[in-house]
């Protein structure tokens, strides 16, 4: 038998063991009665300044530095990036917060800021591929409108209520929520004279959205300026032009101020981001080459304005890569129009003809640019640049850019109409293209009409099944009329296979909630879930039922008006 281990009387009697190397380690008195549970003894909560929380922990006053706490918001404070908000136009969203940056100063709170674009491709997967299908089968998004034109609307509709709270800017008359648009915080005159800013900003009495062009600095020493341009190029309607709608001052930006309105297009880039973006871009790219047909649209449509303003004897001056708006696929926009007209209109004024004619020569330094793939200013040579255009386009294009940028013959004056005259083949291109695009838009908008009556439908069929007691009617939905329109709605969404398992259809749903809407004269079956009643009733009876149904739960709304917005 093994013998019984036991501890000597000198070892129970011997000193507390202390580990060597920890220091000033404070030594604990041996008492028998601390190691009791003594409530008595815990200290009571007590709420410490909030100011002071990051210095006190969780609350408490820490006894000493023996006992610190990593996780206290002062620490962690130190070590969380800055919330910046979200710019929708901006490729570089560090470049927006850096110094300088006057109205990225004041940044919101982490958490309490403008949210990121939603995931789009969370709930847009990608379509069936077609091989796995027969001719006649169709797949769920065959019903609605593609997945790129959907996320691409919806990313606009997103652009468009952006806001950014605290953003230091101030509230204007009648325009509120105001957005900066600017990628660049740097100021910039060489076009206007003036550092000018771009804003997107709400309209208190309609409720729209405009885009504020601010110049900053601008003192108006003339008010016939703004009466006088305005009057003119509020006339103008083109689908090239962004329209301008007014001018006012302002002082609210802390100086004096010159805002001019016009349209607001969201998502919308410049020619200079979307060909020549910045140096310090996320993705830095090589200035590509852009397609002949791309260069014919853009000269097309800018031949276009410029009709459309030189016919009102006015002149666009302001021609530029950064003042022509890239809305959507090669949809393009002149912007800035008016703005130099109101800022030199005392400034020895010159005659609109030669307005018009150093119009012709920007036009065509705008398109010697996109096809030499370098912005305007780098153009030094003008004619060896033209030179080289025939190595990669062909010489129709390269004769209309040297016919835009030669000086006129003596005794002639160049115009916009003979520019137009001599591509008319192009023009006629061009029209035919857009055409073909609305003809597609018209039958993607035509699924989009049809989903819309059988949403609303389903909604009105939702409002009157399963509904309780109605005028003092209990069970109001299972009895007369009510009850078809539940085997109906049974019969649409609620079918099952041979299985017992649901079996699910969209092509079935819509066509069912089609034919209800039309109330064709084709017979339907409806049987219950208990297979103890069975119907044979066509579509235009059961819509005389839904109208009817409906129309009597509307009765009982508070304004008493039957089918009220629906």
């Amino acid at each position: 038998m093994a013998k019984k281990t036991t501890f000597s009387s000198q070892a129970a009697s011997a000193a507390p063991f202390t580990p060597r190397g920890v220091g000033a380690t404070p030594t604990l008195p041996h008492n028998s009665e601390s190691s009791l549970f003594n409530p008595a003894a815990i200290r009571e909560f007590t709420p410490q300044n909030p100011q002071n929380y990051e210095n006190t922990g969780n609350g408490v006053a820490q006894d000493g530095a023996l006992y610190g706490d990593p996780f206290t918001m002062g620490s962690m404070g130190q070590t969380l990036p800055s919330a910046s908000p979200f710019h929708p136009y901006a490729n570089d969203q560090n470049a927006l917060v850096s110094s300088g940056a006057t109205y990225y100063q004041q940044h919101p709170p982490y958490g309490t800021g403008p949210l990121l674009p939603p995931n789009y491709h969370l709930y847009q997967p990608a379509d069936v591929y077609r091989g796995d299908m027969q001719p006649w089968q169709r797949s769920t998004y065959d019903f609605f409108m593609p997945v790129k034109m959907r996320e691409h609307l919806q990313k606009k509709m997103f652009a468009t209520q952006q806001v950014m709270p605290n953003s230091g800017l101030p509230q204007l008359d009648r325009w509120h929520s105001l957005f900066p648009l600017d990628t660049s915080h740097r100021k910039n005159a060489t076009s206007f004279g003036f550092p000018s800013w771009i804003y997107k900003a709400l309209n208190t009495k309609s409720g729209r959205h405009y885009a504020l062009r601010r110049l900053e600095g601008y003192r108006l020493t003339n008010e016939n300026a703004i009466l006088a341009v305005m009057k003119e190029w509020k006339n103008i309607q083109n689908a090239n032009i962004v329209t301008v709608h007014e001018a006012f001052t302002t002082r609210e930006f802390g100086d004096s101020s010159l805002i001019f309105v016009y349209n607001f297009h969201p998502l919308a880039q410049t020619l200079q981001e979307h060909y020549f973006p910045a140096a310090n871009a996320p993705r830095v790219r090589a200035p590509i080459s852009v397609p002949e047909n791309v260069l014919w649209s853009y000269i097309t449509q800018i031949a276009n304005a410029l009709r459309a303003i030189h016919s009102a004897n006015l002149a666009a001056r302001c021609l530029e890569l950064s003042k022509i708006l890239w809305t959507e696929k090669d949809r393009i926009r002149l912007a800035a129009c008016s703005i130099l007209d109101v800022v030199q209109y005392e400034v020895n004024p010159r005659s609109v003809e030669d307005l018009q004619q150093e119009d012709l020569v920007k036009f065509g330094r705008i398109i010697l640019a996109l096809a030499a793939g370098t912005p305007s200013i780098h153009l030094v040579s003008i004619p060896t640049a033209i030179e080289t255009m025939s190595t990669k386009y062909s010489v129709h294009l390269k004769e209309a850019v040297g016919w835009l940028l030669a000086p006129p013959a003596p005794g002639e004056t160049k115009s916009i109409e003979n520019f137009i005259s001599g591509i008319a083949v192009h023009v006629i291109n061009f029209l035919d293209l857009s055409f073909q695009d609305g003809d597609e838009k018209e039958y993607q908008m035509c699924k989009e009409l049809e989903n819309g009556r059988i949403a609303r439908n389903c909604m009105k069929l939702l409002a009157i099944c399963e509904r309780g007691d109605l005028g003092g009617m209990p069970d109001w939905s299972e009895t007369g009329e009510r009850y078809h329109l539940k085997l109906f709605r049974d019969y649409v969404f609620h079918q099952v296979n041979p299985n017992g398992k649901p079996h699910l259809d969209i092509g079935h749903m819509m066509s069912c909630m089609t034919k209800l809407d039309a109330g064709i004269d084709e017979m339907v079956v409806l049987t219950s879930r208990d297979n103890e009643n069975v119907f044979v009733i066509t579509y235009r009876e059961l819509r005389k039922m839904f109208d009817r149904s409906f129309n009597e739960i509307a009765k009982y709304t508070k304004d008493g008006a039957p089918g009220s917005n629906y």
